[in-house]
C-alpha cells in the first residue's frame, strides 16, 4: 500500500550572480534585472487591460478572469513600487555615509 502523501521537495532558487561578477559588470546585471521587472509589470498591466477589453466587447472571457488579471497587475505594481522604494532608501543611506 503506497502512501497518499508524497514527500515535499525543495523549490529551486534562481541563479544569483556573485558579488564579484556584478561589480565587474558595472551595474549591467542590476540594470538587466530591473528592466525585466519593469517589462513584467507592464506585461501584466497590458494583459489585464486586454482581458477587460475582451470582456467588455463581448469577445469572450469571464468576470473572474478579468478580476484575477487586474489583481495580478495591481499586486505586481505595488510590489515593484515597494522594491523601488527600498532601493532608493538604500541608495540614500549609502550616499549619506561618511568616508
Amino acid at each position: 500500500m503506497s502512501s497518499p502523501i508524497s514527500a515535499v521537495t525543495a523549490i529551486p532558487l534562481p541563479e544569483v550572480p556573485s558579488a564579484a561578477g556584478s561589480a565587474s559588470a558595472g551595474g549591467g546585471e542590476f540594470q538587466a534585472i530591473f528592466r525585466r521587472a519593469i517589462n513584467g509589470v507592464e506585461r501584466l498591466g497590458s494583459d489585464a487591460s486586454q482581458a477587460a477589453e475582451r470582456f467588455l466587447t463581448g469577445e469572450g472571457g469571464e468576470v473572474h478572469t478579468v478580476a484575477l488579471a487586474t489583481q495580478r497587475a495591481e499586486l505586481a505594481l505595488e510590489t515593484f513600487v515597494q522594491i523601488r522604494n527600498k532601493v532608493v532608501s538604500a541608495y540614500q543611506s549609502v550616499m549619506q555615509m561618511q568616508i
